[in-house]
């Protein structure tokens, strides 16, 4: 008799993750309030005895866990690619080896795809998570599928380690992560599944994301930037419409003040929100 399917494949792809931050990690996915999923993890460092270890031993305890490791370091599109052809799940959840999911997460995702069939990719907000600690500092992001759709020819404004979405878009599209735009393989997902599926933001956190000077956004900034500017533009002209009617409607809310001390980024106001380093959101504007 063959295995009953999992309603959720939660793909976790590791490398030389910090020990207490994977733990950390994965009992955040086994305390889950929806239990009905495969935790399938690919070790992409695979000279890395301690943390296969680590899995190794939640695997033992809990058989949701499906461990593998590669002989060798892919990449981590390549390694997402992976995961993706051994998911089995009607809906796949990005959890990402260092951030923790809040408890209801894959609960409130997984009611929310079942009642609403024209969304085919659900996120939410990040919380920014410091020193262990959550820091009630957001990155949030447009809720309903218009606004997000617009937003995307010029950022990426989907949470990628929030996110849950219908596996049948990867299989019936023929789309995968493309390894020549990592580490921005996320962006461009979005914006070729753009005409493929309606997309929604939980207006609530959903996981904490935890920020440290080895995240890949600050390893590699300068090409995250680039890469960036590409995908908006490929965006743009496959798009027009979606960004014409995104600066229709960003004239009333453009950047209005940068501030930076020696060429370093400090304060920026931009949507009568006041961001920290240009990116932390720490306070609105009232204007009277």
């Amino acid at each position: 008799m063959s295995k009953k399917t999992p309603r959720v494949s939660v793909l976790t792809p590791i490398y030389n993750t910090n020990p207490e931050h994977l733990r950390a990690m994965i009992e955040s996915i086994l305390n889950q309030t929806f239990t009905d999923f495969e935790f399938l993890i690919l070790n992409d460092s695979p000279d890395n005895t301690e943390i296969e270890k680590i899995v190794l031993d939640y695997a033992k305890r809990d058989k949701r866990i499906k461990y593998s490791k590669n002989d060798k370091n892919m990449g981590i599109s390549l390694a997402r690619n992976k995961l993706l052809d051994m998911a089995r799940g009607e809906y796949i959840a990005i959890m990402d080896h260092d951030d923790i999911s809040l408890p209801d997460r894959f609960e409130q995702q997984v009611d929310f795809l079942d009642k609403n069939q024209h969304i085919g990719i659900v996120s939410g907000w990040l919380e920014y998570y410091v020193d262990n600690k959550p820091t009630h500092k957001y990155w949030e992001t447009p809720e309903h599928n218009i606004d997000i759709k617009q937003g995307l020819t010029q950022d990426s404004v989907v949470c990628h380690p929030a996110t849950m979405m219908r596996r049948s878009l990867f299989v019936d599209n023929n789309i995968k992560y493309e390894p020549q735009y990592s580490p921005c393989e996320d962006y461009l997902l979005w914006v070729r599944m753009l005409d493929k599926t309606g997309f929604y933001n939980m207006q609530k956190p959903l996981l904490l994301y935890r920020m440290h000077d080895n995240r890949t956004s600050v390893l590699y900034d300068d090409k995250m930037k680039m890469l960036s500017r590409d995908i908006a533009f490929q965006a743009r002209s496959k798009f027009p419409a979606f960004y014409t009617e995104l600066r229709r409607s960003d004239n009333a809310n453009l950047t209005t003040f940068r501030l930076r001390i020696f060429g370093i980024p400090l304060l920026k106001i931009k949507n009568n929100k006041i961001y920290l380093f240009e990116c932390l959101p720490i306070a609105k504007l009232k204007w009277k």
